[in-house]
């Protein structure tokens, strides 16, 4: 498309409007390519917001844009969008072209996270030196606020916000899925801008100046030292202040990789302050911000890769403090690893998690965040290092990660606190949350990452003379004037500082630190043993009672001499929790215990004897009583420790069906059409003679009692007995009525089919065979009727 010199960006801002609603993707495309290429920036800087609008959707969800959450590789445009949007593609090369005439675009703040919106609207400037010196102040007020953000700001945050907008998906279709176009493009930038070998490729567009312009300088007089609550000395200056054009290359190419990093935690993570999370503790406190499943499955990818992108430093300078003299030698990118996960990343993240296991419901979705938990914890698993396969739980941990553990305790400790009040409130009996906990009992019965965190506990309680929290945080060498201690004592007094620097920041000043293998903490761990050990045993009696079941429902319940009360059936038992998923629920289960065993240091024998005491409480019939109820006006109330009972399968109640037994589900023996038939010929006889049997079964002769064996269900009025808000609704049902419903099963068919040929090989006709059958049932039940009246009697 040639780029005609009289044409108005008006006109051609128009075009494409006009095209997006006529033309397929690979066309659209294909013209914006070249007009990309051929276009100068002054006109595509009127089409920019529009284009980033139209495939990421407007911010407030209402334009859905390119469905990346929903373009999968079967679709065919999915090759399409990819290629468009790649590192290396036409919209970042439109990106770039913009970056070089340093434009800006408006974000209004309402989209901003909660904490730092509410940073800004109280005049206080937020952590994330991203947010600095760009604010734009209208004349209407502050609420009006906007951000102006640089191009690559621009189209970054527009990415990211596209994950955390409410989209109205079409029916049947979620945005959860790993391999959709968004979550492939989320790998793709995160191995581009943040590559775990060599540096950051440069830009593939170049002005006429031969370099793209870095976003301006921040003020020197702008403090950072509150950002990831860490010493700025622990970042060199280059970092945090983005180079001129005329810096080193490698230098000022770092900034679009802090820059994607901050908009990605900022956007994803950062919708929860300490404040704010301590308010939410409180029910009245309606939550900001509740994340998807598929939210978290990107976190999941972002914590991974960062893993990865850290452990990529080389080894030289894996020390937190290197000295003076090798700053000369440290490329801005691997400085960057050397903080990235400590600083950007730690304190967002645990709030993040924090929030997740405390409002997440109790199901199996909930493996996606156990899993992003797992992965943080787990930095050893992303090294990249090639070595001979082991077990997890034989997995030594090395070393060389203790002071990863200790700077990240409370992603240990509270985290797994946190995680067992969800454990005993969670269905154990369920394969899936049996899996979940053994995945927990797994990871942190790696040998040596106990001890580490039980050193890193110590650390924190310290006294506090060893070294005071509320000191600046900055280290003094002694050059610098510091004090001249043994290197042991310097470690040790580095670590204590560390740790309780790293525990004050996430909980604040006063917080109330728990140790993980502390008594309190062991006498919960207790507490979720003995629920997994009533879990195992719950799984083993369901497995039993299947197995009972499908031996019942074999060819003789055909006939029916099997069990035919649906009612038998284990209450809340689902298809996954049958067959091979009970066995693995067991297999799970047995292996949690063992690990928990192992991390806590539990005696093997008190175990056993627990588990045994438990085994012959249930075997002496415990889980046959009702689960724990007090009595209320309208019958029976579930305790708060009924409800586990329930939940953990150890009691139930008996259920039974109470309404009309006419419209009962239709059995698997019974045929489906003979009852349908049935019940209309009854229904017909019952609503033209219902006053006849009335009256005959009000009679107190013997034609009376006769009467209403037949006409009567009486079973029903003990039955009623057992539901008390029910009675008012069955009194309809126990009016006399014929039911012929009976007659429908197949055990019925077969006997009366063995009658007419018993019948026939006697030589009686079928009409015989008939007034034989109805005298019998006459003179059986003649016989019940007098035989109950003498059982009465005595």
């Amino acid at each position: 498309m040639a780029a005609p010199t009289l044409q108005q960006p008006s006109f051609l801002l128009a075009n494409l409007k006009a095209d997006a609603t006529t033309k397929p993707l690979l066309q659209r495309c294909q013209d914006l390519v070249k007009i990309i290429d051929e276009y100068p920036a002054k006109e595509l800087h009127l089409i920019f917001p529009w284009l980033v609008e139209s495939v990421f959707g407007s911010l407030d969800g209402i334009i859905a844009g390119w469905n990346l959450r929903l373009l999968h590789s079967r679709n065919n445009e999915y090759i399409i969008a990819m290629d468009f949007l790649n590192p290396s593609g036409p919209m970042m090369k439109l990106v770039y072209k913009l970056q070089a005439e340093e434009y800006k675009y408006e974000i209004p703040v309402n989209y901003l996270p909660g904490p730092v919106k509410a940073c800004i609207q109280e005049g206080v400037l937020p952590d994330c030196p991203l947010f600095h010196n760009k604010l734009q102040f209208p004349l209407s007020g502050l609420l009006t606020l906007n951000l102006a953000l640089n191009p690559f700001e621009f189209f970054m945050f527009n990415f990211a916000y596209c994950l955390i907008t409410p989209k109205n998906y079409p029916q049947g279709q979620h945005g959860s899925s790993t391999d959709s176009a968004y979550f492939v493009l989320v790998d793709t930038y995160l191995k581009y801008f943040l590559p775990s070998e060599g540096s950051v490729p440069p830009s593939p567009f170049s002005d006429s100046r031969g370099s793209v312009t870095a976003p301006s300088p921040r003020s020197s007089s702008v403090s950072f030292a509150g950002y990831g609550v860490h010493s700025p000395s622990l970042l060199k200056h280059h970092i945090f202040h983005q180079p001129s054009v005329n810096a080193d290359p490698a230098a000022q190419e770092i900034w679009r990789s802090e820059t994607l990093l901050q908009l990605f935690v900022e956007v994803w993570l950062h919708h929860y302050s300490l404040e704010m999370y301590q308010k939410l503790q409180s029910p009245q406190v309606k939550e900001p911000f509740t994340p998807t499943e598929e939210h978290v499955l990107v976190v999941r990818l972002l914590v991974k890769h960062l893993h990865a992108f850290a452990n990529s430093l080389k080894p030289d300078q894996l020390s937190p403090l290197p000295l003076a003299h090798s700053h000369t030698h440290t490329s801005p990118l691997e400085e960057f690893k050397r903080v990235v996960v400590q600083r950007f990343v730690q304190q967002k993240l645990y709030l993040f998690l924090q929030h997740c296991f405390g409002h997440w419901p109790l199901d199996a979705s909930f493996r996606a965040v156990l899993e992003t938990w797992l992965s943080y914890i787990q930095p050893w698993r992303y090294t990249g290092e090639k070595t001979n396969p082991q077990p997890d739980q034989n997995r030594t941990v090395p070393d060389k990660w203790e002071s990863f553990v200790q700077e990240n305790l409370l992603m240990y400790t509270k985290l797994f606190q946190v995680f067992l009040n969800r454990a005993v409130r969670t269905d154990l009996v369920n394969a899936k949350n049996a899996l979940m906990v053994f995945r927990v009992a797994k990871v942190f019965a790696q040998p040596n990452l106990s001890e580490m965190i039980q050193k890193g506990e110590q650390f924190f309680l310290e006294p506090e003379h060893v070294l005071h929290h509320r000191q600046p945080r900055g280290y003094l060498t002694p050059s610098q004037g510091g004090s001249y201690l043994s290197s042991r004592q310097k470690v040790v007094t580095d670590m204590v500082f560390r740790v309780k620097s790293h525990v004050y920041a996430l909980e604040g000043q006063d917080c109330q630190y728990k140790q993980m293998f502390g008594p309190e903490l062991r006498g919960a761990v207790m507490k979720l043993i003995q629920i997994i050990a009533q879990a195992r045993q719950t799984a083993k009696r369901i497995s039993d009672q299947s197995s009972e079941v499908a031996a019942n429902t074999s060819f003789l319940s055909w006939f029916g001499l099997g069990s035919s009360d649906v009612n038998n059936t284990f209450p809340g038992a689902e298809a996954e929790e049958s067959g091979e998923c009970l066995k693995k629920t067991h297999e799970f289960l047995d292996r949690a215990l063992e690990n928990l065993c192992q991390i806590f240091k539990l005696n093997q024998g008190q175990l056993t004897q627990l588990i045994s005491n438990l085994s012959s409480s249930q075997d002496d019939g415990n889980c046959k009583q009702l689960p724990d109820c007090i009595q209320g006006e309208n019958g029976l109330i579930l305790t708060d420790l009924g409800r586990r009972q329930i939940i953990s399968g150890l009691r139930r109640f008996d259920i039974h069906y109470q309404g009309d037994p006419e419209l009962q589900p239709i059995r698997s023996y019974e045929n489906a059409l003979l009852v349908r038939l049935f019940y209309r010929i009854s229904s017909l006889v019952n609503e033209r003679f219902g006053g006849h049997m009335n009256a005959l079964c009000s009679r107190s002769d013997l034609l009376g009692r006769l009467g209403r064996h037949y006409l009567t269900d009486p079973g029903s009025i003990t039955k009623l007995k057992r539901s008390p808000i029910s009675q008012r609704a069955l009194e309809r049902n126990r009016h006399p009525r014929l039911s012929l419903r009976p007659l429908a099963s197949y055990r019925t068919i077969l006997l009366l089919l063995l009658f007419y040929a018993f019948g026939a090989f006697l030589t009686f006709g079928p009409l015989s065979s008939t007034v034989f059958i109805l005298t019998g049932g006459f003179l059986y039940g003649l016989l019940m009727t007098l035989l109950g009246d003498k059982l009465k009697t005595h």
